[in-house]
């Protein structure tokens, strides 16, 4: 029987046999990989946001990471159950993990040696040995699991459940959950602030983000609330952040409210709300720090941010329903 790995890996040498020569592009030069997740496809474009790729892939690209060496782009396929690979160098998809169904978003351990996956479909936490390719942990969750964070030591995993309202505290030692944490409605993703006290929680459907004290695993102070001039709290639905390298800033995606607020990391006061495209969604900085792009869902483009100036300096057309937003550097 013909696997899945030989026919993904086929295509790719047909797909090379067919295609003109070009250019191969090394890590580090600041591409940016944007997974479409109606287009099932991933879009490079270079540092000038040139598109010098469009890479096929499973159905439903969305949550990506780069591995340890940055050699290799990881991209959850959610409607294929698995895991895309794909070399960074030569841009094309070289091989796939089979993950349980429906694989919303994942972590690293820290060793990159295995792979923790939020499987929707099946309500579950799922860890997979990357060497093997077995699947070594299934720890329940409540519905519709999909957030996920590894603890630098790799001894907790945090995994958001959408339905259950829940932060899950997952001990790795046993494969159990040793703590529930309520959050607000429908809680999608995480960020670690840099000192490591904290764990931010996005909760999409409450427009509402939950600070989670890591020593205790306990809610910290009110949940903070982020609304643009003009706009409803119900029309703020956020969801991706990112967090500058010295913790003074947090970048947060208000979703349907088609901004990102930029956050003091001390005060927790906005420092700027900055307009984008449509349910902006992914958020991603460059490795120094210079720009931030964000992926607008429902407008088909990403939106580059001038962090200097905290200004939108290009929108630029990707594809169908773009999802997450990764800056090779």
């Amino acid at each position: 029987m013909t696997t899945r790995r030989q026919l993904l890996q086929g295509a790719a040498l047909v797909g090379a046999a067919t295609l003109l020569p070009r250019p191969v592009y090394a890590a580090g030069t600041g591409n940016i990989f944007v997974s479409l997740e109606k287009g099932n496809e991933v879009v490079v474009l270079d540092r000038t946001y040139a598109q010098i790729k469009r890479i096929a892939t499973s159905k439903r690209p969305r949550d990506m990471h780069f591995n340890q060496d940055r050699t290799q782009l990881f991209v959850a396929c959610g409607d294929d159950d698995a895991i895309d690979i794909i070399d960074v160098n030569t841009l094309e998809v070289v091989d796939s993990v089979v993950t349980g169904p429906s694989p919303e978003v994942f972590a690293f351990s820290p060793d990159y040696k295995t792979i923790w996956v939020s499987n929707e479909e099946y309500s579950q936490l799922e860890a997979i040995d990357l060497e093997s390719r077995v699947s070594i942990a299934q720890i329940p969750t409540g519905a519709e699991p999909e957030g996920v964070i590894v603890s630098e030591d790799g001894k907790t995993v945090y995994v958001t459940s959408e339905v259950a309202d829940m932060v899950h505290v997952v001990d790795v030692a046993s494969g159990a959950v040793i703590k529930n944490i309520l959050v607000g409605t429908r809680p999608r993703r995480f960020i670690f602030t840099p000192d490591g006290k904290q764990l931010w929680v996005s909760c999409e459907l409450s427009s509402e983000i939950f600070i989670i004290d890591r020593a205790t695993n306990e809610i910290v102070g009110d949940s903070l609330f982020f609304v643009p001039p003009g706009f409803k709290p119900e029309d703020v639905t956020p969801v991706g952040m990112a967090v500058t390298r010295d913790g003074s800033k947090i970048l947060l995606s208000l979703g349907r409210a088609n901004h990102v607020a930029v956050i003091d990391g001390t005060t927790h006061e906005v420092i700027k709300y900055i307009l984008v495209g449509r349910r902006a969604w992914s958020v991603d900085l460059s490795p120094d720090e210079s720009v931030a792009i964000v992926s607008n869902g429902l407008s088909d483009d990403i939106t580059v941010i001038d962090m200097a100036s905290l200004e939108p300096t290009q929108t630029i057309p990707v594809g169908r329903v773009p999802h997450t937003v990764m800056i090779d550097g």
